[in-house]
This record gives structure tokens, sequence and C-alpha cells, in this order.
């Protein structure tokens, strides 16, 4: 016959008790077992305290000899063996720490956030179930990308978003071009990029030599009624001469090119304005040496009389030429061979990604039109 188990509380016991009972934050297991403590105090057989708390009469036992072993404090659940079961307060935490990190541009790794968890949490967690966890929360490890930003003034930024902002409309209105200019350089092979593959393999790209061999194209983003771009790509150095005359021959359409503006410039030609750009136009561009080389920007009187104007971004504001997002698609998108052995083939690669992004900004305007 099972031997009948009593308990007997003293007052201070009982108080403590009910105090357990009434504050927040219990489990359904340890209210259960304060529950079993003050039936049984109350002189009922461990049955009988199961039948009222629905229970097994070895949960009543259970919670007895966990109160003799060792007090209030033993009936508190014990952790769970296996792998941690993480709250919404702690997921919250962590990604918390990962937006913060993203804006101060630090990195974490999953050990390394692991070791936090246990830092401040007191969670101890594997690296491989906190990456499911992290991928549940909606986040991906994947490549970082540098910013010079944090270096740029905002205050320069603002006053030329504003002057960016009234070219457009300005260009939207018919009354004057905008255009983007930037250079961009183009070797044997690119930085890695993505592709699509069998689980268990990987594409292996062969790199080559790139000493000598880069292929460096200087593009302009054409933005108003009627957009396009426009490219010319050179195995030599882009310097003052190459841009003054890709402004002169392919944005100005100037009969006679960076030629005829130098003679007329030094008087030995006509003078300016002999002819002059059928609608003006504003070309963008940032600091970069041959754009302020005094070849190209001492012009920029004469640029100005046949309906040219130049218009420098603030220092270190990428962000703000239009054209960096037409360079990066086209490396990333539609560049899908990495490697090339010789400069023919990268530049027939370069025309053939840019002719792709000519076709979608032309494509783009003209659908834009038929449903106006």
């Amino acid at each position: 016959m099972p031997k009948i188990l009593t308990v007997e509380l003293t007052s201070e016991q009982q108080v403590e008790v009910r105090r357990r009972l009434a504050g927040r934050g219990l489990s359904g297991n340890e209210r259960r077992r304060l529950e079993c403590l003050r039936l049984l105090d109350r002189g009922l057989t461990a049955p009988h305290v199961a039948d009222l708390l629905e229970c097994n009469p070895v949960t009543v036992r259970d919670a007895l000899h966990r109160f003799a072993g060792g007090g209030f404090d033993a009936l508190a659940d014990t952790p769970r063996p296996g792998r941690p079961a993480h709250t919404g307060e702690g997921l919250q935490a962590l990604g918390t720490l990962l937006d913060g990190s993203a804006e101060a541009g630090v990195t974490w790794t999953a050990p390394e956030l692991c070791d936090w968890l246990e830092k401040e949490r007191g969670v101890q967690v594997s690296a491989a179930w906190l990456t499911e966890l992290l991928h549940r929360e909606g986040f991906r490890w994947k490549r970082t990308r540098d910013s010079v930003r944090h270096q740029a003034d905002p205050v320069l930024q603002q006053a030329a978003r504003a002057r960016l902002e009234d070219l457009r409309m300005e260009a939207d209105a018919g009354r004057r071009d905008l255009i983007f200019l930037d250079e961009s350089g183009f070797a044997p092979t690119m930085p890695i990029g993505y592709t699509w593959s069998r689980v268990g393999q990987r594409t292996v790209v062969p790199r080559e030599d790139t000493k000598n061999r880069p292929v460096n194209v200087l593009g302009a983003l054409i933005v108003g009624t009627a957009p396009d771009l426009l490219w010319e790509r050179t195995p030599g150095k882009i310097d003052a001469a190459v841009l003054l005359e890709f402004v002169c021959s392919k944005l100005a359409r100037m009969p006679g090119g960076a030629t005829a503006l130098s003679l007329a410039a030094d008087g030995v030609g006509p003078a300016l304005p002999v002819w002059r750009r059928s609608r003006p136009c504003t070309v963008v561009l940032d600091n970069a040496s041959a754009h302020v080389a005094k070849a190209f920007e001492g012009r920029r009187d004469q640029l100005a009389k046949i309906g040219v104007e130049l218009f420098y971004l603030p220092p270190r504001s990428p962000e703000l030429n239009d054209i960096e997002r037409v360079w990066r698609s086209a490396k990333y998108e539609d560049y899908p061979h990495r490697s090339h052995t010789s400069i023919e083939a990268i530049g027939t690669a370069v025309d053939r990604a840019l002719t792709r992004q000519q076709t979608r900004i032309r494509r783009s305007a003209a659908n834009f039109t038929k449903a106006a």
C-alpha cells in the first residue's frame, strides 16, 4: 500500500506560498507544484489533490519531494536538455544588435554572436542553430560593401541634391538635357559574383593577370525626355584630352569636336559661338583628376558658350551620380563571363553589357511615352 504523503507548512512558509502564487511570471508547472503544497498542507491526500488539480498523483508526489529536498527554489522548472529555446525577447535583442551594427559598419560572425549571447544573455547556443534562427528572423549572411558617405559634407550634399532636383525638373520639361558622366574600369578578371549552380558544386572562374590589361570606359547617362546611354572605351588612361573630346563630339555633338573648340578658344578658328547645341545640357561629374585638370576645366567657359554646363558634385558623393547604378548593374548582371584573356575580348564583353543597359533605358522611355 502506497505511503500517505503529508506536509505541514509553517506560518512563514504558508505566507511564502501565497506570495509566490500571487506573483507574475510563474510557469504552469511551478504554479501547479505550489498548489500541491498548499492543498497537502490542508490535510488532503495526494490522489485527492491530483483529482482537484486534474493531474497525475505522481506530479503531486514530485512536488513534495522537490520541496523536501530543496525548498521553494526547487519547485522551479529545471533547464530543458538539448537545443535551448529562445524567447522573442532574446531574438529581438539580437536583431537590434545587428541593425545597429549595420549602421555603424560593424561585422559579426555566427561564433561571435554566440559569444555575445552567452555573455550578455547567459544563453549557450551552437553557431549552426543560431544561423537557423537568424534565417527565420529575416537575416542573411552576405557580402558587405564599403562607402565614403561618412567623409562627405552634408551641407554641400544637401545643396547638390537641391540643384539636381531643379535640373531634373528642367530635363523632364524638355528645356535641358541632364547628363551624368563617369569612368569605370573592366579588368581581365572581374570581382567574384554570383551564379546558379547545383547543390554541392561551385563554379570556378579562372583568374587572369590584370597587370597592364584593363579596359577603361567613359560613359554618359542622359536623363530627360530622350534618355540614353553613351560610352567610349579605351585600353589607355582617360585623361583630360580624352574627356574633352568625348564631351565635345558625343555630348555636345559639335562639328570638329575638341579640336574646333580649342582653335576657337585660342583665336585660331572661328569665334564662339558659331555653333551651339540644339538644347542646352548640364554634365554632372565628380572631382576625378581628369575632370578638374586645367586642360578640361579650363575650357569651362568655352563649353558654356556651346550649350554645355559643368556641374561638379561634392567630394565623396558617388551616390549622387546616377550612372553609378548603371556601372554596377552592367558589371554584376550583364557581364556573365568574369574572366577574359585579351583586351579585345574584354572590349566585346563591355560593349555587350552596356548595349543591354542602353536597350533597357531606351525601352523604358519608349514604354513610358506609349503609356502616356
